[in-house]
């Protein structure tokens, strides 16, 4: 097609993309954004049923509109869901796949200083740390954290979860005093946040954890019944919403309970939990 001065278009002369689509190489495509809170709620409602098949589908179908759309913001939302995802269902090979692609967005992206950087950072370093990956764990954490405290639009959870997971990977490399300090912060920042009784009662049962691993059984016995005592508080704050994350909560801290005798404790946050998967 000839313009109205009668020269070509590069319409004329430019092969397509692709056979399905009429945009011609060397011309940036219209980027069509996915509906990224659309996407975070069906996530969480999936995750509130344990629907762990249905949520996979859920994300790789999001993903594949990412990249149609040429959406790379969506598409890292979208691949740090996936590393949650394959974490939690034991897949390391696609957290693992996912986690690499993420770091490519963010690079792509040119986000290596923004919170958004941090919070994959963090979310990758935890995949790795929960396949016994502890090196490369503490690697993302501490640019999560550099990102995190210099970033003043730092939201105070997104501090506290990495403090908290950062602390895991140092228990696991036996780096006991500076897991505690960690989780000290950790425990701060909960404080001045909504519901963040639900991370500080995690928090102190992943410091009973420490305690065990630092000093042996008996000499930490009574530390850890403290803590203890302090989580199974905090997870009756009346004032906590009982949805589905409190749901998910009660179940990962019940086994805790449970390891340390805790057995009617345990017994009832596995109950609390049932309830509100079968209510919702």
């Amino acid at each position: 097609m000839k313009n109205e001065k009668g020269y070509l278009t590069p319409e004329d002369y430019a092969e397509p993309r692709c056979l399905l689509c009429d945009e011609p190489y060397g011309v940036t495509p219209e980027v069509k954004s996915v509906p990224q809170q659309r996407i975070i709620q069906k996530m969480n409602d999936y995750m509130s049923r344990r629907d762990y098949a249905g949520a996979e589908r859920h994300l790789k179908y999001w993903l594949e509109e990412a990249r149609l759309g040429f959406d790379k913001g969506g598409e890292l939302l979208i691949r740090n869901e996936l590393v949650g995802h394959f974490r939690k269902t034991a897949n390391k090979e696609g957290a693992f796949e996912s986690a690499k692609e993420a770091l490519r967005l963010i690079k792509e992206l040119d986000f290596e200083e923004n919170v958004s950087a941090g919070t994959t950072y963090t979310n990758i370093a935890t995949a790795y740390n929960a396949f016994g990956e502890n090196e490369k764990s503490i690697e993302l954490f501490e640019k999560a954290k550099k990102v995190y405290e210099s970033n003043k639009n730092t939201a105070p959870e997104l501090l506290g979860g990495l403090y908290n997971n950062m602390a895991l990977t140092y228990t696991a490399l036996g780096e006991y005093g500076k897991a505690f300090e960690l989780y000290e912060k950790a425990l701060g920042v909960m404080e001045n946040v909504e519901n963040g009784e639900l991370e500080q009662a995690i928090t102190y049962l992943n410091m009973a954890d420490l305690k065990e691993a630092e000093l042996g059984n008996e000499k930490a016995e009574s530390i850890v019944f403290d803590y203890l005592d302090k989580a199974q508080e905090l997870l009756d704050t009346p004032s906590v919403k009982r949805d589905g994350y409190y749901a998910f909560v009660c179940e990962k801290c019940a086994p805790s309970f449970e390891y340390y005798g805790y057995f009617l404790v345990a017994k009832d946050l596995k109950k609390r939990a049932e309830d509100i998967y079968e209510r919702d």
